[in-house]
């Protein structure tokens, strides 16, 4: 039993691998920035709108300070394992094997099976573009089968999902669709990763400039067009108009659209490295990254909604363009500039992603826990090809038979639970003496913590007594499913309270810990059946193959 528990030691201290200390705050900042406002941005906000209605702002206000406490976690992390890596590094030399394993499988989901979703919205921003110069794709050639029907049989207000089921030509009786360009941008970009690309920090700074440019823009030209009672629609619970028309359970519902969008920012811990005095620059870096996009998110969504219903945005997977269209504001110039900028932010998050995802699979395989194929490196153009190769075909795959709904779930339930580990993992340290590198303070949570609990269960029966006084009357599927999250997830927290109190825990994991495992009160049971036969495949794969060929293995 004690195997599964192994622990890999890294020799050496950090800056000892040859890698120069470059980055400031501000290049960390930019780098942050390029990984948070992405596909979160210009295609995730579509579904999180939808779902959340104006008030999904405080949605994302509530995943900048889950991940504001996940990241001061990640680079505690980062600072003690004298290497460069990812979460999966840091867990095989502070928790042992298995723990790698489920963090590592959990990376190849948010890595893979993000950039599915990521690939679905680069085609409708592309289509978006054409259509604007006279090029005009098939409808039944521009989406997924499972989001064609899914619309037509739900009476979708997305006409475009509503004609390609409408019009798609038949064979055998199955209607014949698919979504071409995703599958051209999957193939694309997997040869470019075969082949190798790099990047520098100015390109990525020019690029972040870019991004923010066209936002910018959108924010500017789009308030003209804001109509406030948009913000404030009639409620499908009370009636009356409500900045929350679907309730709160309807705006945690939008979580995984909105905490993809803040997927990225875990990439940042593995620049310690590279950064210069990273006890300061790195967790600076990080926070005012955070702070800005969320600041830049609430902005945008407010623009947004405030421009068109937020009952429009069902399957929409080109937000940003979308409400420059005929049949809402109709500003071609607008929408034509927001598609091209799009397909090229889109891009670079379609190329870092599948980059990563080889290369996540190749530290596996150097250790033994995945086939020895996976580290294959080519000998021309040295990247892991077969890796890369199979990362295409696992992302190229799904876009055939699986809709953006689903994926963005699936995609964003294991990122906040591989966030959960790194938070929880990081109460499990031993102290430590001072030391270079940055250092997690301690504030004891044994007072504080459970304060804050109790506090916010008095305020939660305060404003919303009606929770517990009708908790076992539901209105909706969504919102039973909410209440029996947020029962368990205050057992939860009373127990960490107990553990916090006992142990005297410190404060800043403990926060991180309950803003995450907050964020999967969102998440239907059929998002965790999903999660969990992933993790059972995992297990599987870890028991049947990775136990047995471990590196560690030959020196017990």
């Amino acid at each position: 039993m004690n195997q599964i528990f192994r622990k890999k030691t890294y020799s050496g201290t950090p800056g000892g691998y040859g890698l120069q200390r470059v980055l400031g705050v501000w290049d960390i900042v930019f780098f942050g920035i390029a990984a948070i406002i992405g596909a979160g941005s210009f295609s995730s906000l579509g579904e999180a709108v939808y779902k959340g209605g104006p008030g999904v702002i405080l949605l994302y206000l509530i995943c900048g300070v889950a991940c504001t406490f996940t990241a001061l976690c990640y680079a505690e992390f980062a600072s003690r394992i004298p290497v460069a890596g990812s979460a999966y590094t840091y867990a095989y030399a502070s928790f042992g094997e298995l723990a790698a394993w489920v963090i590592g499988w959990a990376l190849i989901m948010e890595y893979s099976f993000g950039n599915i979703y990521v690939a679905f919205s680069w085609s409708d921003y592309f289509t978006s573009m054409l259509d604007r110069i006279g090029i005009h794709i098939p409808d039944y050639f521009t989406c997924s089968y499972p989001e064609a029907k899914k619309a037509f049989l739900g009476h979708s207000k997305n006409q475009q999902l509503v004609r390609a089921w409408d019009t798609a030509p038949e064979i055998g009786g199955l209607k014949i669709i698919a979504d071409l360009p995703a599958l051209l941008i999957n193939g694309l970009i997997t040869a470019l990763c075969y082949i190798g690309v790099r990047e520098s920090k100015n390109f990525n700074n020019l690029l972040v400039i870019l991004k923010l440019a066209v936002i910018l823009l959108i924010i500017i030209v789009g308030s003209r067009f804001i109509d406030t009672s948009n913000w404030t629609p009639v409620s499908k619970i009370t009636g009356e108009p409500s900045f929350l028309p679907n309730g709160i359970a309807g705006v945690m519902s939008a979580v995984s659209g909105v905490f993809f969008a803040y997927m990225g920012f875990d990439a940042l811990s593995t620049l310690s490295e590279e950064t210069k005095d990273p006890q300061r620059t790195l967790p600076k870096g990080m926070l005012i990254s955070l702070a800005l996009c969320t600041l830049i998110y609430i902005i945008l969504t407010l623009v947004v909604t405030g421009m068109v219903d937020y009952r429009k945005f069902d399957g929409v997977g080109d937000p940003l363009s979308f409400i420059f269209q005929p049949e809402n504001v109709d500003l071609p110039w607008m929408e034509f500039t927001v598609s091209a900028i799009a397909i090229v932010a889109i891009t670079t998050v379609l190329l870092v992603f599948q980059m990563g995802q080889p290369r996540i699979w190749y530290a596996m395989s150097r250790d033994g826990l995945m086939p020895g194929r996976f580290q294959e490196v080519h000998p021309k153009f040295k990247t892991p090809s077969f890796a890369t190769i199979i990362t295409g075909i696992i992302v190229g795959i799904p876009i055939l038979f699986t809709d953006k709904t689903f994926i963005l779930d699936f995609t964003s339930i294991g990122t906040i639970f591989a966030f959960v580990l790194v938070c929880g993992g990081v109460l499990m340290l031993p102290p430590r003496d001072k030391a270079d590198g940055f250092r997690l303070p301690y504030i004891s949570g044994q007072w504080i913590f459970p304060l804050l609990f109790l506090t916010g269960l008095g305020l939660f029966c305060l404003f919303d007594a009606d929770f517990f006084r009708n908790l076992f009357q539901f209105e909706s599927a969504v919102e039973r499913e909410f209440k029996i999250s947020v029962m368990i997830y205050l057992i939860i927290l009373a127990v960490l309270s107990v553990f916090a109190f006992t142990r005297k825990l410190s404060l800043i994991p403990l926060l991180g810990l309950a803003s995450c495992l907050y964020l999967l009160t969102g998440m239907s049971h059929e998002n965790w059946l999903w999660f969990g036969l992933w993790f059972g495949i995992g297990l599987v794969v870890y028991f049947w193959y990775g136990r047995k060929h471990s590196a560690l293995a030959g020196g017990e």
